[in-house]
């Protein structure tokens, strides 16, 4: 039996290191704030029983009074299978109602309920504040140029994805 030493195996591969460390990549930061946002939202907003993406669902249509699913999705920038099923669960608590539209009998007319309204209602200042404690690390100025900066970066490249831009 043939051992081999230490001395003859080939020497370990070179540590490669990134282009840049990670914690200044926009992509990681981008997903990183996201991340925190959801946790913020769900600590002030949980006792709700609300998805940070529900509140926009409900939010949107709050803003529009009716409109179909395909609206609703452009409106907060995600694709129609995920927003169906978080209206599908928004109706399933009563909140929104869905219905077979009028203008077109493939798609789904969405509104508020009574109870849709007064929940957002009742939610706003948590939500609010959800926001807020997000960006709260920087000063008010930076909070605007932050908005402004990530508001021009979603609008340049509203391109990449099949989603449009929901931004205006």
């Amino acid at each position: 039996m043939r051992t081999t030493s230490a001395r003859t195996l080939p020497p370990p591969a070179p540590q490669t290191q990134p282009p840049w460390p990670l914690n200044e990549r926009p992509g990681f930061l981008a997903r990183r704030m996201h991340q925190i946002h959801v946790a913020l939202f769900m600590e002030k907003c949980g006792a709700f029983g609300v998805t940070p993406v529900q509140y926009s669902l409900l939010s949107a249509l709050a803003g529009r009074g009716t409109a179909d699913q395909t609206t609703l999705a452009a409106d907060i920038a995600l694709d129609r299978t995920t927003t169906t099923g978080a209206l599908k669960r928004l109706q399933a608590r009563g909140l929104i109602e869905r219905a077979v539209s009028q203008q077109d009998q493939r798609a789904r007319a969405c509104k508020l309920t009574p109870e849709g309204a007064k929940l957002l209602a009742q939610m706003e200042t948590a939500a609010v504040e959800a926001h807020a404690a997000t960006i709260a690390a920087l000063s008010r100025e930076e909070q605007d140029a932050l908005i402004r900066l990530l508001g021009r970066i979603v609008r340049a490249n509203s391109d990449v994805t099949d989603l449009p831009d929901a931004i205006d």
